[in-house]
C-alpha cells in the first residue's frame, strides 16, 4: 500500500492514495487551518469505522441476510496531553433490512471486532478502547 501527502499551504494537505483517490486534510482554524477538509484524527476515526462497516456488511451479506442499510455511528475520546491519541472509541452499528436475524448481526459485529478490523485491532494494540454496539432497523 502506498500513498503521498502535498501540502497545500498552512496546514492544509492533499491525501492521494495509491488506488488514485484524493482527500483534503487540514487544520483547526485555532492551529492555522480554514476548515477545508478533515483533521487528520477524523479521517483516523472515518477509517476505522468504514474498515468495520464494510467487514459488518460483507458477513451480513454471506450470511444471506436481507441488509440494505449500514450506519456507524462513531464517538471518539482523546488524551488531554500531546500526543492526544485515542483513549476510547464507541461505535454503534445501525443495520437496516428485512426480517434481520439479531443473532447474525451481533455475530457480524463481533467478527468485525475480534477477528476482521485490521484499523480497530491497530488501535487497540495502541491501548485504544473500541466498543461495539449495533441496533437493527426493519427496511420498509
Amino acid at each position: 500500500m502506498e500513498a503521498r501527502i502535498k501540502w497545500l499551504e498552512e496546514v492544509a494537505f492533499v491525501g492521494e492514495s495509491g488506488s488514485g483517490h484524493a482527500v483534503v486534510l487540514d487544520g483547526d482554524p485555532d492551529h492555522g487551518g480554514r476548515n477545508i477538509g478533515l483533521r487528520p484524527m477524523e479521517a483516523m476515526l472515518i477509517g476505522a469505522g468504514a474498515c468495520s462497516a464494510f467487514d459488518v456488511v460483507s458477513i451480513l451479506k454471506k450470511s444471506r441476510q436481507a441488509v440494505s442499510d449500514c450506519v456507524v455511528e462513531l464517538r471518539a475520546n482523546r488524551a488531554d496531553e500531546a500526543p492526544r491519541v485515542f483513549t476510547d472509541i464507541d461505535m454503534n452499528f445501525v443495520v437496516t433490512g428485512r426480517a434481520l436475524s439479531e443473532k447474525s448481526v451481533a455475530r457480524a459485529v463481533r467478527l468485525s471486532a475480534e477477528k476482521y478490523c485490521s484499523a480497530t485491532a491497530m488501535l487497540r494494540a495502541g491501548g485504544v478502547k473500541v466498543r461495539h454496539r449495533f441496533e437493527l432497523r426493519e427496511s420498509g
